[in-house]
């Protein structure tokens, strides 16, 4: 049995595995056609429409081309394997919520949405007998060949290559283009890890470039900041008006469950409640609160609504307290709110990036003479030690 499925990106996508074609139908996977890759991005991007499922299959069809270009250079890869990186692939990040990362920890309080994908593995694991054992096992990187790891989660991942790829394709911010069929040609195995050949440098280059302005370009654009702030600091309301016994926040739907019940226990309830959510609840929520006689939440909800956002500024240092007290005085007498109210208005933080994370696996370049370096350790004026500096820059977002 064979499906074709036909990618904006990459054009023909074939699924041809009966354990992959049950992991796709599955409500778990099923629900990440209802949740947007890039969140809010959309206020600012208006082509950034597409959704989590859309970035899975991507990831899953660089991983069969990944595979099919190592085994073509000798490395063993047997068909289990290849259905279990697959698999891994698919559900790296079954685990998102509603609006992916801009809600990520906030629903579910300390729960990275990489958990999550794990504990719903787990349970899809029961479903199917035990056939992702493996597929598990690549994910948590236990499993005995650590380049297959590697290529679900590392530094040159298929992850990292298809979000970079697509976002950008969605976006049209063509700073984020990189050369994912000539990295993959350029990935090889050595002494099991996942390296890229010489000739690979530039491209690899390039893919550590592109990421970095497509965080500060895209990401984490001061608007869609805005925006993703905004969303946080609605819901935090409404978590403190349903404390407070307020009733009238209900929306019918999964939403009530994570307002007036959830405990905090990760549980097959939490879990049924978790995968019905996605961002048309959220959606329908903020309408409906947008009416809500809480000055703060209507307020917040509607100038999400209707793009209203607040101003933001960024630097590279902290802002000085008097301007934040300056702001926020002007949003107290311009909304007729007091300082806890106006400070949902006014407010600071940092948002930081960083190239090459040196705590992550390294980006190992295998030379011809059969020698091994760090990138960051190769001689070329754009890679060296200061690709792993993080940029951290500071914002204020006030009315004005």
């Amino acid at each position: 049995m064979q499906k074709i499925i036909n990618d904006p990106v990459y054009g023909f996508i074939t699924i041809n595995d009966s354990l992959l074609f049950q992991i796709i139908a599955h409500p778990y996977f099923q629900r990440l056609r209802r949740i947007h890759q890039m969140a809010l991005a959309y206020l600012v991007y208006p082509g950034a429409v597409h959704t989590r499922l859309h970035h899975a299959l991507g990831a899953y069809h660089l991983m069969g081309n990944a595979i099919k270009e190592l085994r073509a250079k000798g490395v063993e890869i047997t068909d289990e394997e290849e259905i279990a990186a697959k698999a891994a692939i698919l559900l790296h990040d079954v685990g998102h919520g509603p609006f992916s990362h801009a809600l990520e920890g906030q629903l579910i309080k300390g729960a990275h949405h990489e958990h999550l994908s794990l504990v719903l593995m787990q349970a899809m694991n029961e479903d199917f007998g035990g056939k992702l054992d493996m597929a598990i096992a690549i994910f948590t990187k236990q499993y005995t060949k650590k380049f297959l790891c590697q290529l679900v989660s590392g530094q040159v991942d298929v992850d990292r290559m298809d979000y970079l790829t697509r976002d950008s394709f969605f976006t049209g911010v063509s700073e984020g283009v990189i050369g994912y069929d000539r990295i993959l040609k350029m990935l090889t195995v050595h002494n099991g890890e996942l390296m890229v050949e010489e000739k690979g440098i530039y491209s690899i280059e390039k893919f550590l470039v592109a990421r970095r302005q497509m965080y500060w370009q895209v990401y984490l654009h001061k608007t869609v900041l805005s925006a993703e702030i905004i969303l946080v600091h609605l819901l935090k309301r409404a978590r403190i008006l349903a404390s407070y016994g307020d009733k009238s926040l209900a929306t019918g739907g999964a939403m009530d469950y994570f307002l007036y019940e959830f405990d905090g226990l990760i549980n097959k309830t939490m879990l049924d409640k978790f995968c019905q959510l996605d961002d048309i609840d959220c959606s329908f929520a903020i309408k409906r609160w947008s009416n809500h006689p809480d000055f703060v939440l209507s307020e917040l909800c509607k100038r999400l609504l209707n793009r209203r956002l607040l101003k933001i500024r960024l630097q590279s240092e902290p802002f000085e307290k008097s301007l934040v007290d300056k702001k926020l005085q002007e949003a107290k007498e311009s909304l007729g709110v007091d300082e806890e109210a106006a400070s949902y208005f006014v407010f600071t933080g940092e948002a930081d990036n960083t190239m090459y994370n040196m705590g992550d696996d390294k980006i190992n370049i295998l030379f011809k003479d059969g020698s091994v370096k760090d990138i960051t350790n190769i001689d070329n004026p754009l890679i060296h030690q200061t690709i792993s500096a993080p940029i951290k820059k500071f914002y204020i977002c006030s009315l004005s």
